[in-house]
């Protein structure tokens, strides 16, 4: 395997100090990873953090639709240099920072070297700015979204109990665990209908998982539950709006199920702000 596909788990010696990255995925589309990576990003930042999401779904972006944001710069800008990368990072509603990607660019559908050096030249670029970068994939397992994951230390999956969303889960570990070796991947089940729905899925994902995926080290990969977001009317209001739903619905049951997933990344990941 190519060292471009290793996951980023230790930072080589000499490196400086930079953000945790996280890569926000998931097996297939319309599961709410982008809902997910936003208003993560939102609750991160209240706890104090400094926190970039980087629309990472090159060519098929949204993020700028469920912030409600009209950019002048984008990610193409950027790597076209029609743009210098710090006048294409701006804040969002929630006090954090993006850098959005353009959408229906045919370009950036194939992981050719010069997208992958230049997606690469960004990151090194952002990290040490900032305590967190999330890396708002794109859905499935192309070698754009192998690439964009194998920056990233953690990669949080994000699923819903629809047999089609497990299905494709399911490949997605699959790949990341005999591609890149990982010996962990987060899960967050999005839409569970009852306390305890995504607990357990995740248990039977691992199941699946222990019977037919074995790691290099001979372990299977090990799934981590990071937490369940309710089936909520208030999160389907909000992306209508293109509103941040911990702006505008705080107390709503996803909401509050956001800020428990920030607890729990911040408690396991990242060092505490003081």
């Amino acid at each position: 395997m190519s060292d471009a596909l290793s996951p980023t788990n230790t930072p080589s010696p000499g490196s400086p100090p930079g953000a945790r990255i996280i890569a926000i995925t998931s097996g297939k589309g319309g599961v709410g990873k982008t809902f997910v990576s936003a208003n993560l990003a939102a609750a991160l930042t209240r706890r104090g953090h400094r926190v970039l999401v980087l629309d990472a779904d090159l060519g098929l972006a949204n993020l700028d639709v469920v912030l409600n944001l009209h950019p002048k710069i984008t990610l193409h800008d950027v790597f076209t240099g029609k743009a210098t990368l710090e006048s294409a990072v701006i804040q969002a509603p929630g006090g954090f920072h993006v850098l959005l990607a353009g959408s229906g660019m045919v370009e950036y559908s194939r992981l050719t070297p010069e997208v992958r050096s230049q997606f690469l030249s960004v990151i090194q670029a952002l990290t040490p700015k900032y305590d967190v970068v999330l890396l708002d994939t794109g859905a499935g397992i192309s070698d754009v979204v192998l690439f964009s994951v194998s920056l990233a230390s953690e990669v949080l999956i994000v699923a819903t109990p629809e047999p089609t969303s497990l299905t494709d889960a399911y490949a997605a570990i699959k790949v990341l665990s005999m591609q890149q070796k990982r010996q962990h991947v987060r899960m967050v089940i999005n839409q569970a209908a009852r306390p305890g729905d995504g607990r357990a899925i995740t248990s039977q994902l691992q199941q699946v998982l222990d019977r037919f995926v074995t790691t290099e080290s001979g372990r299977p990969v090990r799934l981590i539950h990071m937490g369940d977001i309710p089936a909520d009317p208030s999160v389907r209001d909000a992306v209508m709006r293109r509103q941040l739903l911990l702006l505008q619905t705080p107390g709503c049951p996803a909401a509050l199920a956001m800020a428990q997933l920030a607890n729990k990344i911040e408690t396991t990941l990242l060092t505490p702000v003081t």
